[in-house]
């Protein structure tokens, strides 16, 4: 009798262009998926909301946030950064005062 092979798989997560851990094939990122986790959400209940994921694939992300947590921690806090700094660039070149204000006037012209 032979022995089965069981093979170690990868941790399900990618690195984009800009440089997001995304689940592969989908436009889902670590972030959202940590953030959902740390609601109190089950994994079946994430899959349930995010269908482009599979079961598997959530508890495998999850698996590897709980193992290395401190790391994905500090992955999640500059990518937080990173957002501050993108919107305050943002923020500074379209100022956000009166901004309904001047789209409720582009409609009425």
């Amino acid at each position: 009798m032979t022995a089965a092979v069981i093979e170690p798989e990868p941790v399900p997560l990618v690195r984009d262009q800009a440089g997001r851990l995304m689940v592969p094939g989908t436009r889902m990122s670590l972030d959202i998926l940590v953030a959902e986790f740390k609601q109190g959400r089950t994994p079946e209940a994430i899959h349930d909301d995010f269908k482009m994921v599979s079961l598997a694939d959530v508890y495998a992300i999850f698996s590897y946030y709980l193992r290395h947590r401190s790391e994905v921690e500090v992955y999640l806090a500059e990518q937080e950064r990173e957002g501050e700094e993108v919107r305050t660039r943002i923020e500074e070149a379209f100022p956000p005062e009166g901004l309904r204000a001047r789209l409720l006037a582009r409609l009425e012209s």
